[in-house]
């Protein structure tokens, strides 16, 4: 916008808008209130604009603001967005206490993730998300907070994942997001989550319409002939920034004056190509010193300052001449100054200008010097890997090494940044002999890092082009890409794939060396885990053991035995499965973090398979340093197992607070990892918590379970017949048994043999519930009799507390209150040694009912307290609402005995009579009796009641009756 306009600045036709964020900013903090502003718009449509007044509205109410902006040509500069907007934040607080180490990547940018390569640094990138919501949760209570980001189409991928979790896990208390793209050129990725927050009401979308005429030229072009301000305004299109570029050039005659701007001519930068023309205008009055610092400044970004401009020798070669040609491009506010020294040109649309017209070698130059100067100041190969990209025009070993350092150390906290700079390097390297071996690591490096990032196709093709190309020698290489690559289909729901690729890779002659034996041999039995056919793989997974056991290989050993375990608690072979767990935990126990983190998803399948064993003390254990290793060591593949297994564990001893937030952080990864079937997995267990932790008639787990189907579609995991049961539980709460019955018999068929035998007791119970519902009790009573039947088999504390159940629900069906008391007492002592107590609870408040009904009622309240209790310590709303429907009556207390219970019925009447006030010869006629029979009965009531005369006897009798009904109440 020119700056000789003084209509540059000025807000016009944006009232809706304001009120509509003033409504926002005065509810911050309250529930309903969305914690993000969505405003999308065109290039052009003053965005920026809306934003800076939004940013001043907010300051007037005493919130504080923080600012940042997304650039066009550091797209691949991690957290470059937030790192901008924390600029602004005080430095008194972010030296504080108060600021978690794990959030400085975010605040302080590229070059703080140095230590993260070094194992010294942050390398669980969604403990970073979390540390940054704590950072912006702190910084609201001190006075509200608002956090403007503008540009958002141009973000890198770190920050999009970022604002993805502060969507769905925003931070709490007054503190609010501000958003601003263009509506076209939004990346996928930041549009669906833009729309899932509109869908749960974090998000509150706001689009920018063209200006109306009248007041675009009222405001703007009130001093222009009418015919000619409507013909600008009609060449506009209502957009105030073409608007204003047009006015300028009517105004100052330049020599695009009658440039009609056409939305479909665009440049490279999506700026139309008239508008490019009148802004590039602008330029040609310039010194060829001016130029060049223009063009620096493009080219550098947020390194342009006066220091960096004068090292760069292309421009200005003093520090006088520096400041007369910035002070000139001041003036004509092509450059603007901010408040931490930089210097920018005024608008984006003008720098992608600038840029784009700067001719290619000189480019080059400015990033090359760029980057050496930031190498003599000692700075990170990830703070100068932007500028030694952008100057590379063939291979060189030397950027080439910067740039997959760099790498190395974004693989943790920004893989898809990390995963770009290896296809650069790649993409240069000459294909010669030479260089075979570090473009097979880097590849597989590569790899690794689009799996991290979510690009598991991607990364699954990589790595099938390079175990193709991979010869005698490249032995190693290939292993672990074949590992990695079993992972990749894994997720991608090719199991069977994944298990053909890993056994021919086993057979090969001559087959794998015995580490990377052991290790296919695992991924063997895990992808077979998936597939529900683990006794395919039994002996497989045998001959890993045995292999691990005679090289001493002892993380080898334990992985197997893990895995063994797990397989046969899915199976259902209990006492197998213990001795597995028994030995697997014992070297687990044995071994030093270290020794684990090579292989921390053994940790994965112990927890799993102690979870299932109903040892949950042990699985919880187990799943808390399995945690601490993998977001230690950056294996975050692992970590929605380790997640959804404490989650299960808190689940079924009821901390259902603590268990929704593991759930949650599971399905965070699973979403940034890309996997549908790790989601659907994830959603499950979030759903099978939500259920009893939202309050009765709350639709969200029955939500959250047919998104978990949704996601599963037509895989062949177990956890997509799993999503169905889920599907199914949640369906029957919500009162539709039909529904219930349908997707687990879906899911393992009409005799749940598609089921692992550990989940199908549990599946019998949810049946017979729903056959009953539906009057097929004849059906109900053969699921019941096969819910016995296996957990007999099984053995197992829980399975046996469910089939009681199915038992019980059966007896309360035939009216046999008593019995079915017993049962449901029965299947919650069955749950209590296990430590189950969301189950124990649940069972009790059955068994409450029939207690009741039979009854009972010192029973029912002993047992209905008990539930209640574990209820409301546990976060069980659903089960504390259901407590509340069926508390035992209160008990009626005896009366106390008055002076008038001594009295004959006959008494009793006539004694009633004399408190109406009626006579003795009323009395008499009113009953058939002789006035002295009536008289006699007197005198005995009166030395009964030790009262002498009518009146006090009427007395007595109203004040025994207010007593009574004063008690009653």
């Amino acid at each position: 916008m020119p700056a000789v306009d003084g209509t540059a600045t000025m807000l016009v036709g944006r009232s809706e808008e304001l009120r509509r964020f003033d409504s926002v900013i005065a509810g911050l903090g309250q529930d309903g209130v969305p914690a993000v502003v969505d405003i999308a718009a065109d290039a052009g449509m003053g965005k920026s604009r809306l934003l800076s007044e939004f940013c001043a509205r907010a300051r007037q109410r005493g919130l504080t603001v923080l600012r940042g902006r997304a650039t066009e040509y550091e797209r691949h500069t991690p957290f470059q967005t937030f790192t901008d907007a924390f600029a602004d934040v005080d430095r008194a607080f972010l030296d504080s206490g108060d600021v978690p180490e794990a959030a400085a990547p975010v605040l302080y940018g590229a070059d703080s993730v140095q230590g993260a390569a070094s194992g010294t640094g942050n390398r669980d990138r969604f403990g970073l998300y979390r540390a940054v919501t704590e950072v912006l949760t702190r910084l609201g209570e001190r006075s509200g907070l608002v956090m403007a980001l503008d540009d958002l189409h141009w973000a890198d991928p770190a920050s999009l994942e970022l604002l993805d979790h502060l969507i769905r896990h925003p931070a709490s208390g007054r503190v609010l997001l501000v958003v601003a793209r263009r509506e076209r050129q939004t990346p996928h990725s930041l549009a669906a989550a833009l729309t899932r927050g509109i869908d749960s009401g974090a998000v509150l979308r706001m689009p920018l319409r063209p200006l109306r005429e009248q007041d675009s030229i009222e405001a703007l072009a009130s001093d222009l002939p009418p015919g000619d301000a409507s013909k600008i305004y009609a060449s506009s299109e209502g957009n105030p920034l073409y608007l204003l570029s047009l006015l300028h050039a009517y105004r100052h005659g330049a020599s695009s004056r009658g440039t009609t701007i056409r939305a479909h001519d665009d440049t490279a930068s999506g700026v139309p190509s008239g508008l490019g023309s009148l802004l590039l205008d602008e330029l040609t009055a310039l010194t060829e010193a001016q130029r060049r610092t223009v063009e620096a400044v493009a080219a550098l970004g947020d390194h342009a300052t006066p220091a960096m401009l004068l090292s760069l020798r292309t421009g200005p070669t003093t520090a006088e001449e520096l400041d007369d040609c910035i002070g000139a491009l001041a003036r004509r506010d092509l450059l603007r100054r901010g408040s931490d020294g930089r210097w920018t040109l005024r608008h984006p649309l003008l720098r992608a200008l600038v840029y784009e017209n700067t001719p290619a070698p000189r480019r080059a130059e400015i990033h090359r010097g760029a980057a050496d100067e930031l190498a003599r100041a000692g700075a990170s190969a990830a703070e100068r890997a932007h500028h030694v990209e952008r100057s590379l025009v063939g291979w060189d070993s030397v950027s080439a090494a910067v740039l997959s350092e760099a790498a190395a150390q974004f693989a943790h906290t920004a893989p898809a940044t990390a995963a770009h700079l290896l296809e650069v390097v790649l993409r240069l390297m000459p294909e010669a002999p030479a260089h075979a071996q570090q473009r097979g690591d880097l590849t597989l490096a590569r790899a690794r890092a689009l799996g991290v990032g979510g690009s598991l196709r991607e990364s699954r093709d990589l790595l099938h082009t390079l175990i193709s190309r991979s010869g005698p020698d490249d032995a190693s290489l290939r292993g672990d890409a074949i590992a990695l690559c079993a992972m990749m289909e894994r997720h991608l729901g090719h199991s069977p794939e994944a298990i053909a690729l890993l056994q021919r890779e086993l057979v090969r002659s001559p087959g794998p060396e015995p580490r990377q034996a052991v290790s296919l041999g695992l991924a063997l039995g895990m992808a077979a885990l998936n597939t529900v056919s683990y006794p395919d793989v039994r002996d497989d997974i045998e001959r890993t053991l045995a292999t691990a056991r005679f090289h001493g290989d002892l993380m080898g050993e334990m992985g197997a035995l893990a895995l063994g375990s797990l397989g046969e608690a899915y199976e259902g072979e209990t006492e197998v499965a213990r001795r597995f767990a028994d030995a697997a935990a014992g070297l687990a126990d044995g071994l030093t973090d270290p020794n684990l983190t090579e292989l921390c998803e053994s940790l994965v399948w112990l927890a799993w398979a102690e979870a299932l064993l109903e040892r949950y003390t042990d699985a919880e254990r187990h799943a808390d340093r399995g945690l601490d290793i993998a977001r230690r060591s950056g294996q975050v593949h692992v970590l929605p197992h380790l997640l959804s297994s404490k989650a299960f564990v808190h689940l079924n001893t009821c901390r259902l607070p603590s268990a929704l937030e593991s759930a949650e952080e599971a399905e965070s990864v699973a979403r940034a990892i890309g996997s549908s079937d790790l989601l659907a997995f994830t959603l499950c267990f979030k759903a099978l918590i939500l259920l009893p932790h939202r309050p009765l008639g709350d639709t969200r787990a029955l939500l959250t379970a047919e998104e978990a189907v949704a996601a599963a579609g037509g895989s062949r995991h177990w956890w997509a017949s799993l999503a169905s049961c889920v599907l199914g539980h949640t369906a029957l709460v919500s009162g539709d048994p039909h529904r219930a019955q349908d997707a687990i018999l879906r899911a393992g068929g009409p005799e749940l043999l598609g089921l692992q035998p550990s989940i199908r007791p549990g599946q019998l119970d949810t049946l017979v519930s729903t056959a009953l519902a539906i009057g097929d009790v004849e059906q109900a009573a053969r699921w019941a009799a096969r819910a016995v039947e296996e957990a007999d088999r099984m053995g197992l504390h829980g399975q046996r507390g469910a089939a009681l159940r199915a038992e019980a629900a059966l007896a309360q069906h035939h009216g046999d209150a008593r019995a079915a008391a017993d049962l449901f007492e029965r299947a919650a002592q069955a749950y209590a040694p296990s430590g189950a107590r969301l189950w124990e609870a649940y069972s009790l408040l059955l068994a409450t009912t029939q207690a009741q009904a039979a009854g009972d009622r010192p029973r029912a309240v002993a047992m209905w307290e008990r539930a209640r209790r574990i209820a409301d310590d546990g976060g069980a709303r659903l089960l504390s609402d259901l407590a509340a429907l069926v508390r035992p009556p209160a008990e009626e207390a005896p009366l106390a005995p008055t002076e008038l219970d001594q009295l004959t019925a006959r008494e009793r009447e006539i004694a009633e009579l004399v408190a109406e006030g009626l006579s003795n010869q009323a009395i008499a006629t009113k009953l058939y009796l002789s006035r002295r029979t009536v008289e006699t009965h007197l005198s005995a009531i009166y030395r009964k009641t030790s009262v002498s005369s009518r009146s006090a006897l009427a007395g007595l009798m109203t004040r025994t009756v207010l007593d009574r009904r004063a008690r009653e109440q």
